[in-house]
């Protein structure tokens, strides 16, 4: 059987049969997006499940200010997806842009649904996803709220350095719940 070689590292023969990797594996295509790209813009319904092969991407809301205030970052490896919006066929309010040169993998909602209702295994893989996206999510809402800033973002250095090095400060700084010149300043704090 002929394979994309990334989606193998996420569709595993220890954890589907060949005939399940041959039903799975043909449902997804191949993208290319440009740096800057919407992947989801606000007020669209989420249509597709992506894993992201290469780059970086990032979903984010405007406030009522007008400022927009990012929520999520995503790197190799990653889903990306706005899961409210993709289950519950709901317009987003977030929208998701590529921060770099991107290559995806997309499933379409209704290959999505075929694939959850009749492959056991891919929908097991499916809500354990689902479940740790929703971990993550908690954490982070509960650590904006309890945490100082300079351990948010310890903890983000730790957890994800490789964010550290490829997104924009502003970015991460919205993503941390503080302003540019506060995370300069924690930056400074930690390099002395």
């Amino acid at each position: 059987m002929t394979q994309p070689h990334f989606l193998t590292q996420i569709f595993k023969e220890t954890d589907f049969t060949i005939p399940e990797l041959e039903t799975i594996l043909p449902k997804f295509q191949r993208l290319e997006l440009a740096k800057g790209a919407y992947m989801l813009q606000e007020g669209d319904l989420e249509n597709h499940y992506w894993f992201l092969e290469r780059g970086y991407a990032r979903s984010y809301v405007i406030d009522p200010e007008g400022k927009d205030i990012s929520t999520n970052f995503y790197a190799a490896g990653d889903i990306v997806i706005d899961w409210t919006s993709f289950f519950l066929r709901n317009p987003t309010r977030e929208n998701i842009q590529t921060l770099s040169a991107c290559v995806l993998w997309q499933l379409d909602f209704n290959s999505f649904q075929d694939l959850f209702h009749n492959i056991k295994s891919f929908r097991e893989q499916g809500r354990t996803t689902l479940v740790g996206s929703y971990f993550e999510l908690k954490k982070h809402s509960v650590s904006i709220i309890a945490d100082q800033a300079k351990d948010r973002y310890l903890k983000l250095m730790k957890e994800k350095p490789d964010l550290i090095q490829n997104i924009s400060l502003k970015h991460i700084a919205t993503y941390l719940g503080v302003t540019d010149t506060s995370l300069s300043r924690i930056r400074k704090e930690i390099s002395e």
